[in-house]
């Protein structure tokens, strides 16, 4: 009779295939993030804020939003910049603090201008921090790794934000100022976290190009300029659950705690879904998953165009979530495996300013149409725009394709070179 292996040495094969082998600097970057999303509270609950709590028309609360989404646009690029000149870890520490303050002046603001002037230096600051901890973790995980590496970020901070979500949307009800409150505490809390276990980790002895430069050489390159095109149409349509959502349900009697659901819905689904399906996705091209991912996107959102009910929502949900679970650890490894080392902050920067002008972008359309057609024709739009996204993903993907093949060629050559030879390999 075969050997059957105990049920406790097949768990930790399991484990040890999805988080064994990853240094403990990218271990200590991780729990920065848990911490600080625990309490990201503001994008969630900010349209709702605008509109209940400071009297804002639909319209008017896409503009803010669309602040918000410009902060997070030009944030990216000097993020990266700073990450690239100035180092990683002093990025991440000035953003969170940066970002504490906004979001705790946010809570108590009632002018209109402040508001808006808060919320920008809110949205910037997560921007900042983005691609210096993205940055990081390329420079400290090997890119057979990265996949997995980025698979697990992203895991933390949806797992975060599913346990705030859960809390959040019964505090919304009463008070969202104390949400605003715990979301900086949390960015204080996390640069703590950073200030005292996170080494620089920024490659030494690279040539850094100057500013102008260097971000010339990001926005040039063609084959990582298409893949920022193609993402941006994608977060446009995924980006609705951020106003267009929570009004559209609003309309159908739908408030905060059920809005609150979804979000949850989202996020625990993205906590349950990633380690099922990171090893098997990792088979798959990455053109695929991320036009599958762009896909299941309008369909996702398409569907509210058939009914008001909380079922229709969370099945749209559902749908959508899927498709961030393929699509967005995929788009960051790309990210990664596309930039030169010595450039690496600022190609991060540059997707996190592709989410930015998402963010300004889709509140915006989102605000005027509803307000002039209604939500159904939006749903609509968003489907269309998902299935071009699909298909342009896989007409851009060769070139794409042929660059990460070179630089990781390049990648591990450098390796070699760094690497001494073991006294072993010196006498045979």
């Amino acid at each position: 009779m075969p050997a059957v292996s105990p049920k406790p040495a097949t768990l930790r094969n399991w484990l040890g295939s999805r988080i064994g082998g990853l240094s403990g600097v990218f271990w200590t970057v991780w729990w920065g993030l848990v911490v600080n999303r625990l309490a990201s509270f503001v994008l969630p609950f900010l349209s709702i804020y605008l509109v209940r709590d400071r009297g804002f028309l639909p319209a008017q609360a896409g503009r803010v939003l669309a602040l918000y989404g410009l902060g997070m646009t030009i944030a990216g690029p000097l993020g990266g910049l700073l990450a690239d000149r100035i180092g990683r870890r002093a990025t991440m520490l000035v953003a969170l603090v940066l970002g504490a303050s906004a979001v705790g002046t946010l809570a108590f603001a009632r002018d209109p201008v402040l508001l808006c002037a808060m919320a920008f230096l809110s949205a910037a600051a997560g921007d900042l921090y983005r691609p210096a901890m993205s940055a990081a973790v390329a420079d400290v995980v090997p890119p057979e790794d990265r996949p997995r590496a980025y698979g697990l970020t992203y895991w933390a901070a949806n797992f975060a934000i599913s346990v705030g979500l859960f809390l959040g949307g019964l505090v919304a009800e009463r008070s969202i100022v104390v949400l605003f409150l715990a979301d900086a505490a949390s960015s204080i809390a996390a640069a703590a976290v950073i200030f005292l276990r996170v080494p620089e980790t920024r490659p030494q002895g690279l040539v850094h190009e100057p500013a102008l430069r260097g971000l010339a050489k990001v926005f040039s390159d063609g084959p990582y300029l298409s893949f920022l095109l193609l993402q941006f149409g994608a977060l446009a349509v995924f980006t609705q659950w951020q106003l267009a959502l929570p009004l559209d349900m609003a309309a159908h009697g739908l408030g905060p705690s059920a809005y609150a659901f979804l979000m949850g819905l989202n996020c625990a689904g993205v906590v349950l879904l990633q380690p099922l399906l990171s090893a098997q996705l990792n088979r798959f091209d990455g053109a695929r998953l991320l036009s599958f991912s762009a896909l299941l996107f309008g369909l996702g959102y398409g569907i509210n165009a058939l009914g008001g009910s909380l079922p229709v929502y969370a099945i749209g949900t559902a749908l959508w979530t899927v498709g961030e679970v393929i699509g967005f650890p995929v788009a960051s490894t790309m990210v990664a495996n596309l930039a030169p080392p010595a450039l690496r902050g600022r190609y991060q920067g540059a997707y996190s300013m592709c989410w930015g002008v998402a963010f300004a972008f889709s509140p915006l359309v989102a605000g005027e149409t509803m307000q002039r057609l209604g939500p159904r024709p939006l749903w609509l739009l968003c489907f269309a725009v998902a299935l071009a996204i699909s298909a342009g993903h896989l007409l851009t993907a060769e070139p794409r394709r042929r660059r990460i093949a070179a630089l990781s060629l390049a990648e591990k050559a450098e390796a070699r070179i760094e690497t001494p030879p073991t006294p072993e390999a010196i006498t045979g």
